[in-house]
This record gives C-alpha cells, sequence and structure tokens, in this order.
C-alpha cells in the first residue's frame, strides 16, 4: 500500500508534528471510500494525520491527537489543527474552539468540527467545507472550492524513539537537587536596596504560569501544593497581579525571590492581559492584587497607582512561559502580542528568559522518563522554533514540567524546576551589573 503523500510532503508534515514518522492506516482507493471502511482501519489509533486530495491538485487535511471512535461525540482536543500544502509549505489552521475539535460519527470519515469532513457514507466528496465554524480558513485557499474526492488517506503519527546524545548535561541526583536548593536559599540580589528579586512571569492562557510558581512552592515545602489558582480554561483564570513569595518549609524564611503571575495572553483585542499594563508592572507602578481589566489600562491618576516606585518594586528579570504543545500552532496575533511585550522590555534592558512547560505532554519518549528531556529531538526543536519565534537565544530557553496530577514530588522534576529558578537569579544578576554599569558610565560623563 504506497502513500499518495510524497516524501517532501511527508517531511513537511513531520516537522510540524515533532520527531515522528508517519504510519498510512486507510486509504480510501483500497478499503473503500465508505465511513465503515474508516473506523474499521482507524478507529482507537492516534495521533492521526487525514489527508484529501482533488483533481484541482489541492493536498489538505487535519491533524488530531484524539483516537477515533463512533460514539457520536465530539472530542475536545486543543492540538487540533486543520491544513493545506501551498507548494513545499504547510499553512496551518489551528482549532478555534478546542471542545468541538473533532466529532466521532459512524458513517463517516475524519470529521473536524462543523467544518471539515473526508468521507460521508459513501460518497468521495468534502461534504462540509465551513470556514469559522471551530476552524478559521480561507475555502479557496485550502481546497481550491474543489469538493470531489480523488483519493483520502488516513496515516498513524508515530514517535521515533532513537534518541540522540544529551545535548544538555544534567546531573540527576538528590545531591544535586539539595545544591541547587541551597544555592536559590543562599542568593543575595548584588544591588543593596533590593532584598528579593521580582521575576515576572507573562504568557499565554493556560500555558502554566500559575502552576510554574505551584510547583517551586511545593519543591520547598516538601509536598505537592496548589496556592495559586491554576487549571484550564478558555480564558486566564489568574484575573489580578499577583505576588508570590516562597518559603523555605512550612515555617521558613521566605526566598530571596518573588513569582510575579500575571492575566495571560490573549490573540484577541481587548481580552487577556493589556501590553499597557505590562509596562506599568515592569517600572513597579501596579500593586499586589491588582484586578486587570483588559479593555482598560491601570491610569496613572488611578488611586491603586504606585507614583514612585523603588528599584525593589521594579521587575528583575521577565520569563515568558509557552506550551510546548502549542508552539508550533501558535496563532499569529499572539504571537504579535509576545514580540509587542519583547520590544517593551528590550528598552528597559531587563533580562528574559523562556520558559518550555508541558514537555512531557509535548514527547512521548520524555513522557515515559523525564531524564529523556535533553536526549529528544523533538524538544530540541520545539526550543529552537520558540527561539526563532520570540528572537531570544537557545541558551534562553529552559524546558521544565510542572506539578499538575501527581501527589508526590519528584527528584527529576525537581531538578529542571530549581535549574530554571536559579537560570533566573543569573538572569537577574546581568539585569543588577546592566544597571550598575549605566550609573558609571553616567557618572563618567559628569
Amino acid at each position: 500500500m504506497n502513500p499518495s503523500l510524497t516524501k517532501s510532503q511527508q517531511t513537511a508534515l513531520c516537522s510540524q508534528l515533532g520527531h515522528v514518522k508517519l504510519q498510512l492506516l486507510y486509504k480510501a482507493s483500497i478499503h473503500g471510500f465508505t465511513g465503515a471502511a474508516f473506523h474499521q482501519r482507524c478507529d482507537n489509533k492516534s495521533p492521526t494525520v487525514s489527508v484529501g486530495y482533488n483533481a484541482s491538485g489541492y493536498v489538505f487535511g487535519g491533524y488530531t491527537s484524539k483516537p477515533f471512535n463512533q460514539s457520536g461525540q465530539y472530542m475536545q482536543d486543543d492540538r487540533a489543527f486543520l491544513f493545506t500544502f501551498k507548494g513545499a509549505n504547510v499553512l496551518k489552521y489551528p482549532v478555534s474552539n478546542s471542545t468541538y475539535a473533532v466529532k466521532m460519527i459512524s458513517n463517516c470519515g475524519p470529521y473536524f468540527g462543523e467544518a471539515f469532513v473526508l468521507v460521508h457514507g459513501s460518497q468521495p466528496t468534502v461534504v462540509y467545507s465551513n470556514p469559522g465554524k471551530f476552524y478559521n480558513f480561507t475555502a479557496a485557499e485550502m481546497h481550491g472550492n474543489d469538493l470531489q474526492l480523488t483519493e483520502c488517506e488516513v496515516y498513524q503519527v508515530e514517535e521515533c524513539t532513537d534518541l540522540e546524545k544529551p545535548w544538555r548535561t544534567v546531573v540527576w541526583e538528590s545531591e544535586k537537587r539539595k545544591e541547587l536548593m541551597d544555592s536559590i536559599k543562599l542568593y543575595k540580589p548584588t544591588h543593596s536596596s533590593v532584598s528579593q528579586a521580582r521575576v515576572l512571569l507573562i504568557g499565554p492562557v493556560g500555558a502554566g504560569k500559575s502552576s510554574f510558581f505551584n510547583s517551586i512552592n511545593s519543591v520547598f515545602r516538601g509536598h505537592v501544593t496548589s496556592q495559586a489558582i491554576a487549571g484550564s480554561s478558555g480564558t486566564s483564570l489568574t484575573t489580578q497581579f499577583r505576588t508570590y513569595s516562597v518559603k523555605a518549609g512550612r515555617e521558613g524564611k521566605p526566598l530571596p525571590i518573588i513569582l510575579c503571575d500575571s492575566m495571560g495572553l490573549e490573540e484577541s483585542t481587548g481580552a487577556g492581559l493589556d501590553v499597557d499594563d505590562i509596562s506599568s508592572i515592569l517600572k513597579g507602578h501596579i500593586p499586589n492584587t491588582y484586578q486587570f481589566n483588559p479593555s482598560a489600562p491601570l491610569h496613572p491618576e488611578a488611586h491603586s497607582y504606585r507614583k514612585s516606585p523603588g528599584l525593589k518594586d521594579r521587575i528583575h528579570c521577565v520569563v515568558y512561559v509557552i506550551d510546548a504543545c502549542k508552539v508550533s500552532i501558535m496563532p499569529a496575533k499572539l504571537e504579535e502580542k509576545l514580540a509587542a511585550v519583547r520590544r517593551k522590555v528590550n528598552l528597559m534592558g531587563i533580562s528574559q528568559l523562556v520558559l518550555l512547560t508541558k514537555v512531557d505532554e509535548a514527547c512521548s519518549v520524555v513522557a515515559e522518563d523525564l531524564r529523556n528531556i535533553y536526549k529528544s529531538r523533538y524538544i530540541r526543536d520545539r526550543v529552537q522554533e520558540v527561539s526563532s519565534r520570540l528572537g531570544v537565544p537557545m541558551s534562553c530557553v529552559v524546558p521544565v514540567k510542572n506539578y499538575c496530577e501527581e501527589l508526590e514530588l519528584d527528584l527529576n522534576c525537581d531538578i529542571l524546576l530549581l535549574s530554571a529558578v536559579l537560570q533566573m537569579l543569573r538572569f537577574v544578576d546581568n539585569y543588577f551589573d546592566d544597571l550598575s554599569d549605566r550609573f558609571s558610565n553616567l557618572e563618567t560623563k559628569e
């Protein structure tokens, strides 16, 4: 059974999905243009790529991480997307409402939301092509408005498990965890007026900002905790500006770092964290527990506005929190917002770091053993991709796994989390060093 996808097309698709290969499960011209034939070959298989071909020469389809079945129900999948080929490139259309990503219909082939269906009953036809219904695409761009299929294929996406030599070195031992914890506890900002470094977490809704604080807090408490509100939602669960001071144990002293949690970034205008509010946060004007208003940033004349913040109130390091599962399908408008934030942070000379979260969900090899994280080609590719998209060096991108479903701490998870915090403190030092250099240059000129 030979695939209709060319080698170059398979390579282009796989580059969007990680270090994977495609295994052909179903070919309509051989197995039949029927929903029954599709389900017989494809049910309970995941992830999958479904591909349609028409007489106009278009090659297009959809990806879902969920297994097909015949329940008649919708399946939620925030990783689903539709696609088409434009020359050698893949154009992607991410799901806009993940609750309705895929529909499981017994007499149909691949059925994406209410937007796109390949094979209906025994008809080799794209029955629905409804742009805007849970997926945003242009029919002319996607399939040239030619709804008659000449072929339909479904491929299973399989993780390539061959591991490389580690591309970063990590010591996975309890002594290392203790060393990292001690280094963080003993850290002192180099500027005498500052006792705690302030690190701002910025990222899209659901990327794991609040979960990161909870995870760090868990490590130092010695058990899994959940102080900051975290979870999964279409909109930001964090609606206030919150500053969290981590304690070294239940009765211990506060650590020399404050993690500042902000409202999640959203691609829509007037939703999520306002870019102008970020400027106020960076400069120290916004107080703890300030309630964000996505449609109107905090005004300088507002009662809660801190008019004369000191260096201790400012942000000393900015950390972008990005979901490893969604790097490749980041919406253009969200990428533009992140770029706007980066420009503001750059102008203020603040050091910047990227946390790549949910690495275990993104790569099955890492899910099997977290110590494979720096052997995984897929994670390295995601680090390279987020480095390119955000315009930061790869050395500024740190993969981590937050505590989400665990009830007990894990040594390997702790080491990754603590290494990330230590890197933040090093970047804080860079900020203060740069500040000192600028003051020295001013004094020299005077």
